[in-house]
């Protein structure tokens, strides 16, 4: 189910605007994309000229405490990226013919895929690892580190139409707690460390093909997840999650979302099967 299409119809490149790899507009699927991190990604691509297929579940889940975004809130990101620059897909990325299909949409609507990122994430825990009911933790890995691999394999046949040499990149959102191990929250933590492995196997994989893929770690994020992460705790709040980074603030989506952008344009070619982290130091330890 996608959100209402735009008009048809290529709009103008404005000065400055990369190019994709046949020198045409350069199109990019984000998954997670109705807020936070993503919605955060969503709007700083579309300001560089970037196309955008925008994808987000917009349902809750029964098995998570805490709300997840909207068909609203996707349709106001689409709306902020401006006219003609993006594509709403209402898609869960434990669907595969879901993700194929915002693959599609990238194709037929823009022409072309140049990068996908996967920011799609949730969270739950609160209890040790071995007594983490078996459905949160079927949820978490399958959210976390089974949608990535869903968004690879759905994307990077796109990617693979453009013709050599390319400039294709691949981006996940993993976590500090992906390169340390999280108190109670094994699941969260084991699914990211897997978005790790996933990520530099990609980059051995895609590297004779011209496409990069590289891994985001942030720390503790103003998001809703933070503060779900704080119940979890029984914090008074999510400011008090801060305190595990040298400079004692969260991140704004904002902070990630330009690491992202940066994965995603000509400076960065030469990074791959890098886990860059944007934690206030939380892992500088």
């Amino acid at each position: 189910m996608s959100a209402p299409h735009r008009p048809a119809g290529e709009p103008h490149r404005p000065a400055g605007e990369p190019p994709g790899a046949a020198g045409e507009q350069r199109v990019a699927v984000i998954t997670g994309a109705a807020r936070g991190i993503g919605a955060a990604t969503a709007r700083r691509l579309a300001s560089a000229g970037w196309r955008l297929v925008l994808v987000d579940r917009c349902k809750d889940d029964p098995g998570l405490g805490y709300p997840l975004a909207t068909p609203e809130e996707l349709a106001t990101v689409v709306e902020e990226c401006g006219p003609g620059r993006a594509e709403g897909v209402i898609a869960d990325v434990r669907d595969q013919a879901a993700l194929d299909g915002a693959a599609a949409v990238a194709l037929e609507r823009f022409g072309g895929l140049d990068a996908a990122l996967a920011v799609a994430g949730c969270i739950g825990g609160g209890v040790e690892a071995w007594k983490t009911p078996d459905a949160l933790w079927t949820t978490l890995l399958s959210v976390n580190l089974e949608g990535a691999w869903r968004l690879a394999k759905a994307a990077v046949p796109a990617m693979l139409e453009r013709p050599a040499p390319r400039q294709g990149r691949f981006v996940a959102v993993a976590s500090a707690g992906g390169t340390v191990g999280i108190h109670l929250l094994a699941a969260y933590s084991a699914a990211k460390h897997g978005v790790v492995g996933l990520v530099r196997s990609l980059a051995a994989e895609l590297a004779p093909h011209g496409i990069t893929a590289n891994a985001v770690a942030p720390g503790s994020t103003a998001t809703v997840m933070l503060d779900a992460s704080a119940r979890l705790y029984h914090l008074a709040g999510p400011g008090e999650l801060t305190d595990q980074h040298l400079i004692r603030r969260a991140l704004s989506p904002e902070e990630p979302a330009a690491l992202i952008a940066w994965l995603c344009g000509p400076d960065s070619s030469g990074v791959t099967g890098a886990v860059l982290p944007v934690d206030l130091g939380m892992t500088a330890r």
